[in-house]
């Protein structure tokens, strides 16, 4: 091949293959955020009483994530800090919790984790309660996720036995996939369980 082809080829070649090993190397992981959990309160941070084999497997071929202090005590704030990397006040979600009849949600502009995890090649997903509002708009799939199966608020845990139908609209908002007006009407438990990420 002749020299002077040579050069300008590789110029051209070089960015896709540097940026097919970056995408390569590129780690996979999950964030599990809960709600009402204490530090010790899994069996990987040293609790004797409540037992979480398969979180504490992930914690020993992972990583643990131990330097996030939520920036509220309760549901919207604290994961509209985690999302965002802002105090809650900073992006409107400081108040209180937000609930079916809310009209607001994390607007769509602020930037998220998954905004930035899109940016670098990477796939996202939102699994279970969002709790950041549930107009189309303000919803995982308009904030950098792209698939969304889960629950806009928990308002579902007022079913005394939780074996009859999920209550729908504002006493409990159905399960939502990807499509706003995508409503299931199962518990939610088997169909976390069935849904392959």
């Amino acid at each position: 091949m002749n020299r002077s082809l040579l050069a300008p080829l590789a110029a051209l070649l070089l960015p896709f293959l540097l940026s097919a090993d970056l995408q390569a190397n590129q780690p996979n992981f999950i964030i599990i955020f809960t709600d009402d959990q204490g530090y010790g309160d899994l069996s990987s941070f040293g609790s004797e009483t409540i037992k979480t084999p398969n979180i504490d497997r992930l914690a020993v071929e992972g990583r643990k994530f131990t330097s996030f202090m939520v920036a509220s005590p309760v549901c919207t704030p604290s994961r509209a800090a985690l999302l965002t990397g802002c105090y809650p006040k900073r992006v409107g979600m400081h108040q209180h919790v937000l609930f079916p009849a809310s009209t607001k949600g994390l607007h769509p502009k602020e930037h998220t984790i998954a905004d930035h995890l899109k940016q670098q090649g990477y796939a996202t997903a939102c699994f279970g309660k969002w709790h950041l509002g549930h107009h189309p708009e303000v919803l995982p799939t308009a904030n950098g996720f792209d698939t969304y199966f889960g629950i806009p608020y928990s308002n579902d845990m007022n079913h005394p036995d939780n074996k009859g139908k999920p209550q729908g609209g504002f006493a409990g908002m159905d399960i939502l996939w990807n499509d706003p007006k995508s409503t299931l009407t199962k518990w939610r438990t088997p169909l976390y369980e069935d849904t392959e990420i």
